[in-house]
């Protein structure tokens, strides 16, 4: 628990802690905002819940004895390093894949959307309270698209939050009708992989009108792409490219256009067009 009570800290850096469920994961929602606070002076914290092992990667990607697992985690510090990030913590957890079962995990390592919620939101809540946090990010109620490590990361981050006394939550999201245009707009361009279903989204993430913050992030998209880059096993597939390729072969006006901003829900906060994270630490 914070010893202050949950009463921010008197200055205005704040320790920003960000939550995802998979290596990549940060490169596609949070990474314009996490280089932003970075460049900012703000401590940026990662967290990643699993290793990613039950991704899809072209059979080269695992080449000379590597698991998927380890490729993964080490594009994710590659990515953390070129957003800023202060301190990268992966919490050990096997990725639990499309159908929350995690199955063919090692012995011992327990799948994220199978393990028991308290002892989740305790290791997460452990790292909140090291870091002293200001603020915490997680996913949305729906866990973004619905991956089951989505909505464990919601429901243990928020119970972590509350363990912690962390003063302000923040839900990464994507306002679902803009979603929905985006994917319209680059299948102009791009022909989708089979594995990506468009009308998945049409219930996924968030309502327009209950997002609280609109993050402006077109000064970190270099970084941003840079990030995605740094997850080249999770551009190909032995069946061909995979989503994160099509973005990162978007030309420059069209990646601008999509990625220019970022979104999130603040619990009990008006919705609005606040570019300001930690508007709500400041007293705004």
């Amino acid at each position: 628990m914070r010893q202050d009570g949950g009463v921010p800290k008197a200055r205005e850096r704040f320790t920003w802690v960000v939550v995802h469920a998979h290596p990549d994961d940060e490169a596609l929602l949070t990474a314009g905002s996490m280089a932003k606070a970075a460049a900012e002076g703000h401590r940026v914290v990662l967290v990643v819940a699993t290793d990613g092992g039950a991704g899809l990667a072209a059979r080269e990607a695992v080449d000379g004895g590597r698991t998927l697992a380890e490729v993964r985690l080490r594009e994710l510090g590659e990515s953390a390093r070129r957003l800023g990030v202060a301190r990268l913590v992966p919490l050990g957890f096997g990725d639990s894949g499309l159908d929350g079962q995690g199955e063919g995990l090692p012995a011992g390592v327990t799948a994220f959307a199978q393990a028991d919620a308290g002892l989740a939101a305790a290791r997460i809540a452990e790292v909140l309270s090291e870091e002293r946090a200001d603020a915490v990010s997680i996913y949305d109620a729906a866990g973004g698209y619905g991956h089951p490590d989505h909505v464990q990361v919601h429901r243990a981050g928020s119970a972590a939050a509350a363990l912690a006394g962390t003063p302000l939550v923040l839900e990464a999201t994507v306002p679902r009708d803009r979603l929905l245009r985006a994917i319209r707009l680059a299948s102009r361009v791009y022909r989708f992989p089979p594995e990506f279903d468009p009308t998945s989204f049409e219930r996924a993430f968030s309502a327009a009108e209950s997002i609280t913050h609109r993050i402006d992030v077109r000064h970190q998209l270099a970084a941003k792409r840079a990030s995605m880059a740094a997850h080249a096993s999770q551009s190909t597939a032995d069946s061909g490219d995979r989503t994160l390729a099509a973005f990162l072969r978007m030309p420059g006006p069209l990646y601008r256009r999509v990625f220019r901003t970022e979104w999130y829900v603040e619990p009990g906060r008006a919705p609005g067009d606040c570019d300001d994270l930690f508007a709500t630490l400041r007293g705004r």
